[in-house]
């Protein structure tokens, strides 16, 4: 498949169109090409500290506009999952405020005391009686869902522990992996990314910094994976690694002459 074919680009976030608070140079004439081109695109983000509504401002006060169905986020995706699932059960969620909320609008009923799942995302007000609350569930056997891998989310100044992190931890105390992972590069959020969409995954591209789940995830998936240099990803990590993008850029700019 050729970039030329693309005709929706699921667009990672944090180090590809922006890094904490700066917008990577060209994102929004990046934008601006893909629609003037008649192609489209959704925000497909692992981050899961943050809900999509979050996502809407924070990319509106960088310079675009776009309505919430713009944004999937790896929490949505697993609010999905759940649904399919373990409907109806009552699930202990590690997770920000914007988590909770996201669980409560989809109509999942979080109970941290006495749950019957545990969900677990990147929660950057993780406390220690948080981590020992959650072992205690995983422990004690119940299913065990995390929103995304990542062991790392990238910043102006460098990186910050991610859900990879939060998930080392348990797994020292527990013995436990998760039983189910939803987002990049696992299956959950593409899936949700095609029902939203309504594309299929011939038509698509998976662009993104990282290769263990930007662009794992196109290639599991059959897609266009097209990595950016503008994040997590050194020249001597894609030099080593057995993962292989189908295509490199400096940055989604860098795309802008081949659209």
């Amino acid at each position: 498949m050729a970039l030329q074919d693309v005709k929706l680009f699921l667009l990672d976030m944090d180090g590809t169109f922006y890094l904490g608070d700066r917008l990577i140079e060209g994102s929004l004439e990046f934008i601006e090409r893909v629609r003037a081109t008649g192609r489209d695109f959704l925000f497909l983000t692992n981050n899961s500290s943050h809900n999509a509504a979050f996502y809407v401002e924070k990319l509106r006060r960088m310079g675009l506009e776009i309505d919430r169905n713009r944004v999937m986020t790896s929490g949505e995706a697993t609010c999905e999952k759940l649904h399919q699932l373990y409907p109806g059960r009552r699930a202990f969620v590690l997770g920000n405020e914007f988590l909770l909320e996201e669980f409560r609008e989809a109509g999942i009923p979080v109970d941290m005391e006495n749950p019957e799942i545990v969900v677990i995302g990147f929660d950057t007000t993780l406390d220690y009686a948080k981590l020992r609350a959650v072992c205690d569930f995983v422990r004690a056997g119940l299913p065990y869902i995390a929103t995304h891998p990542d062991f790392n989310c990238p910043t102006e100044t460098g990186f910050m522990p991610d859900i990879g992190a939060i998930m080392a931890f348990i797994e020292a105390s527990t013995l436990r992996r998760p039983d189910l992972i939803v987002g990049k590069p696992h299956t959950g959020i593409v899936e949700a990314a095609l029902r939203r969409t309504g594309r299929k995954v011939s038509e698509l591209a998976m662009v993104g910094d990282r290769l263990y789940t930007d662009i794992e995830t196109g290639l599991r998936s059959g897609m266009l994976s097209i990595l950016v240099m503008s994040g997590e990803t050194t020249v001597e990590m894609l030099r080593t690694s057995e993962t292989v993008p189908d295509l490199k850029f400096d940055r989604l700019a860098d795309m802008i002459p081949l659209l």
